[in-house]
């Protein structure tokens, strides 16, 4: 069997790639805080596309959790064939002499920490079978920095650089890697980014047309899906709106 690993699949991107590879016959393995939300998620899966899932209540930043649900998990279901490092977040919008170190502590801790503890434990079962895809989540972020994105760029820069090292690393076992790094996508981001100010975020969007969380999913797949012998390094993916971090054309 196939069988990807998805971390954030509750929501946005990480549920849009639980249902395109479900679609595609690969078996899951649900990574997110959220239960009812992964129990939810794994059951209409297995009822839609005839697939088995494993649901994983885990928040990526503590790692002996995250280490424990994994290690545990049963020999067959360590056979990863892709892992999607979905799980990220921004918080807040403030320069840097007014930053909340809360919120620089959760985007280190998830964007960069929890990156790496998934990845170390994932790409060891991969090097064991010489083969595997690790998929990591950018951003235009971690292309570019725009005024009061300080952290939250940081962040994406250090995803950018962690993909290119894994990319050397872990060459000679036969393991891609792959960033994928959206602009603007309308899911739960701007909303987390605002801590539920629903007005805020919607107001990110006005007057263009956003990418959705499906046009991201799509992109993975393609990566995923080319031929052994092809490599797709980074894509970076805008709307057509959108020509740089700041730079929109809206209506």
């Amino acid at each position: 069997m196939k069988t990807a690993l998805i971390t954030g699949a509750t929501s946005g991107i990480g549920a849009a790639c639980a249902e395109l590879f479900a679609a595609q016959g690969y078996h899951l393995i649900l990574v997110a805080r959220r239960e009812e939300l992964l129990k939810e998620a794994a059951r209409r899966l297995e009822e839609k596309y005839a697939i088995e899932t494993k649901t994983l209540v885990a928040d990526v930043r503590i790692h002996d959790d995250l280490s424990y649900v994994l290690e545990t998990l049963p020999a067959v279901w360590k056979e990863v064939d892709v892992l999607i490092n979905n799980a990220g977040l921004s918080q807040g919008l403030d320069p840097i002499d007014k930053g909340n170190i809360s919120d620089w502590d959760t985007m280190i801790d998830t964007n960069v920490k929890g990156l790496l503890y998934v990845t170390k434990i994932v790409s060891n079962w991969m090097i064991a079978r010489k083969s595997g895809h690790i998929i990591n989540i950018g951003s235009i972020a971690g292309q570019e920095v725009y005024p009061n994105g300080n952290v939250y760029c940081a962040t994406k820069h250090a995803v950018d650089a962690l993909n290119k090292g894994m990319r050397i690393d872990l060459l000679p076992h036969g393991i891609k890697v792959t960033a994928i790094n959206p602009g603007m996508v309308e899911t739960e981001f701007s909303k987390v980014r605002f801590k539920g100010d629903e007005g805020r975020a919607k107001k990110v969007y006005d007057g263009l047309e956003p990418l959705v969380a499906n046009d991201i999913a799509e992109a993975i797949w393609f990566a995923v899906s080319r031929p052994a012998h092809v490599n797709i390094n980074d894509m970076l993916i805008m709307p057509t709106a959108q020509a740089t971090g700041t730079i929109i054309k809206r209506d």
